[in-house]
């Protein structure tokens, strides 16, 4: 099992150990499955696009990397940056995230045209192919506070329709476990270091990529067909 503290050296080890990255996610092929999509209904309520071009959304969902690698990968999203939310400014740092303490949780921040892609076609993404909102407090390896499922609504309509979506989905019997997922409201959001953004198209080949989160992004182009695009728009490139 892997802790915050402990991910950096696993993920060393792992670099050592893996002189080619593609043996060992082959040899990956054979362990137990990381998280399954579920096919779930889309909101019976969802916010209007009215005038806006453009409206702002946070997720958080185990890992950063691949929340944000899926997002990237969802036409409408204009830019995903990794982050925190949750926790004050001063603690909003990887390394003091990565006690646990902080109150912070690993956020997404997806900025989108409403009129491409809703709030609620972003929340069904969400909680299908972007983690397992089953999971208390921990996503795959990674175990903590700061890996909760949490919707941070930006605003009280996203609230209302996460809060419906979520009732929705615990009726639906979609999952086979009671959905954890909790809603925060009037939390800061706070970007990650440079070295968090666009971590997955950057390191595609790393084993924690390959067997955690690129699934995530074949999930999103089989069961999202209508909602994926080929290439991620990434932060890197809305900064030049």
């Amino acid at each position: 099992m892997t802790t915050r503290t402990a991910r950096p050296f696993y993920r060393s080890a792992l670099r050592v150990l893996a002189a080619g990255a593609l043996a060992v996610a082959a040899a990956l092929r054979f362990a137990p499955a990381a998280e399954a999509p579920v096919a779930i209904p889309p909101p019976a309520v969802d916010l209007p696009a009215g005038d806006a071009r453009s409206e702002t959304a946070v997720f958080a969902g185990g890992c950063f990397w691949g929340v944000q690698g899926v997002f990237q990968h969802v036409k409408g999203v204009r830019r995903a940056v990794s982050g925190y939310a949750g926790g004050s400014r001063g603690d909003a740092h990887y390394d003091r995230v990565g006690h646990g303490d902080t109150g912070h949780a690993e956020a997404v921040q997806v900025v989108f045209d409403p009129r491409e892609v809703s709030y609620g076609q972003l929340l069904q993404v969400y909680f299908s192919v972007a983690h397992d909102p089953t999971q208390l407090n921990r996503q795959g390896p990674d175990v903590g506070s700061q890996y909760r499922s949490t919707v941070f609504a930006t605003s009280p309509a996203q609230e209302d329709v996460a809060t419906r979506y979520l009732g929705q989905l615990s009726r639906s019997g979609a999952y086979a476990r009671p959905i954890v997922t909790t809603i925060e409201t009037g939390k800061a959001f706070y970007p990650a270091e440079d070295y968090h953004q666009d971590y997955l198209t950057l390191h595609p080949r790393e084993p924690y990529i390959v067997y955690n989160d690129l699934p995530k992004i074949e999930h999103l182009k089989t069961m999202f067909p209508a909602l994926y695009r080929d290439a991620p728009v990434l932060v890197r490139a809305s900064l030049r």
